[in-house]
């Protein structure tokens, strides 16, 4: 079956006949919308959804969530300046006066930071630490600290920003998965609409036909052409379909009530269908055979299941190498050439003693080794375990995608074919109807063959509406199990 082709100019103007406001004010609530139309086509149904369904909208928000994580992970990367003032006095003598300032900036590869530091100690404290003695205008740092190891390849900081980046495609898989779901349960909401239409409207019909018959029959009673014993079957006939009829009605005004539950205006305000409302009729065509394969691909690329796993499968392989990271030994080089700052009012002194030179330098080695590496190597473990089992969960999610797919296009298969069938049958049981009725008005046939005839039609009839909506059910089911929407 191809789909309902929308233009741009036929959904403006449904979208335009969308909104019409009914002079209804409950609570003091915003009034009730309706849709001001005669026919409702599918396809104008599942547009309005993606447009305004407040799943849809709260669907769209699970990319920008994402894409705050992904800020927040990056906040590791952001320059920090630090900065620490200490002084004490007692006695009318200055112990110290410390003065710390830092300027840390991480550097993507590496690892690295990219150290600034200025320090200043009064040298006039009578109880400073000797090494921590600065010149008078401060001491000025210029270096780097490195991790040596396999954290030069990944560190917590580096680790969390591609786990970010990551869950933004498991948002998308995320949002594609709520989307298609809503559009799914839409499309059985709309076709059980259809169904419980059209079954109204043949009952409608077959109810007509028994009492027009009636009316007739009473006629020929009263004028004395027949007995009056005679009307009291096709009197049975017509309460026996007013009862389906009724309850038809009933059964189309609830079916239309769950399709008002998926229909929203722009402004976040439900809709309802009017009374002369009606869905959209539908010819369902043997699906070709080359739908089967794009289907097939497009489940094996892009389904949101399959889209999640891969995902969890790349987080969790990152984690695992910043788990076999840890099992090293950690250590971390620092390294800063020294200066001393030259006063306000004099130029930087290139030459001088006290300069950025090879010898005025501060160096220093950090190195962490737990002795039996439990911890590490229990979550490394941990971590390989469960990259193991969602690449399994993955092999069998695989197969069920593409198993679910093939069932849905058979059924679809099927299904169109079986709606041919039953078209074939109802034409004839039309023949037989009509043959039964001349035979009825020639004296040959008797009532009760034409109301059987008559109520056989009727419900082949109804049985072919279930069949059509069965196979639009079939189609919405076979884009849901390719992972894509109507």
């Amino acid at each position: 079956m191809s789909r309902l082709a929308l233009t741009r100019r036929h959904l403006t103007a449904w979208l335009v006949g969308v909104i019409a406001v009914a002079p209804l004010l409950t609570n003091g609530q915003a009034p009730a919308r309706t849709i001001d139309t005669t026919m409702f086509p599918a396809q104008t149904f599942y547009e309005i959804i993606r447009q305004n369904h407040p799943i849809i909208r709260q669907a769209g928000l699970f990319g920008e969530e994402a894409r705050q994580v992904l800020m927040q992970a990056r906040g590791a990367f952001d320059p920090k300046l630090v900065t620490h003032y200490d002084r004490k006095e007692f006695g009318n003598d200055l112990y110290y006066d410390h003065w710390q300032n830092k300027l840390a900036v991480p550097i993507w590869p590496g690892g690295i930071d990219l150290n600034i530091s200025y320090d200043r100690n009064d040298p006039r404290g009578r109880y400073i630490n000797p090494e921590e003695r600065t010149p008078p205008t401060g001491l000025t740092g210029v270096g780097l600290s490195l991790p040596i190891g396999k954290t030069m390849l990944i560190d917590a900081r580096r680790n969390a920003v591609r786990q970010a980046r990551l869950a933004q495609t498991m948002a998308e898989a995320d949002r594609l998965s709520l989307v298609n779901k809503t559009l799914y349960d839409a499309a059985k909401s709309y076709w059980d609409w259809f169904l419980a239409h059209r079954q109204r409207v043949l009952l409608t019909e077959g109810f007509e036909l028994a009492n027009t018959r009636f009316v007739a029959l009473r006629t020929q009673a009263l004028l004395g052409e027949i007995a009056t014993i005679d009307t009291t079957e096709a009197l049975i006939t017509v309460q026996d379909r007013l009862v389906q009829q009724q309850q038809a009605v009933l059964d189309e005004r609830n079916a239309r009530l769950r399709v008002n539950t998926f229909l929203w205006n722009p402004e976040g305000q439900p809709t309802e269908l009017p009374e002369q409302t009606i869905p959209q009729l539908t010819s369902p065509l043997i699906p070709a055979d080359t739908l089967l394969q794009p289907l097939l691909a497009q489940a094996a690329q892009q389904h949101p299941e399959l889209l999640k796993l891969d995902t969890k499968i790349g987080q969790l392989t990152l984690e695992e190498r910043w788990r076999q990271a840890l099992v090293q030994p950690q250590i971390a080089l620092s390294a800063s050439l020294l200066s001393q700052t030259p006063s306000v009012d004099e130029r930087y002194d290139w030459s001088s003693y006290y300069a950025f030179r090879p010898q005025n330098y501060k160096v220093g080695l950090d190195v962490v080794f737990p002795l039996f590496l439990r911890k590490e190597r229990g979550k490394l473990r941990e971590v390989q375990l469960k990259n193991q089992q969602t690449a399994l969960e993955r092999q069998q999610t695989g197969r069920d995608v593409m198993n679910g797919v093939q069932s849905a296009y058979n059924q679809l298969q099927i299904l169109a074919r079986q709606v041919v069938i039953q078209q074939q049958t109802i034409q004839n049981q039309t023949i037989l109807v009509r043959g039964e009725q001349a035979k009825f008005e020639l004296g040959e046939s008797s009532l009760f063959l034409i109301n059987s005839r008559e109520s056989k039609l009727i419900d082949l009839r109804i049985k072919g509406e279930e069949l059509k909506a069965k196979y639009q059910k079939a189609v919405a089911q076979l884009y849901y199990a390719a992972g894509g929407a109507l």
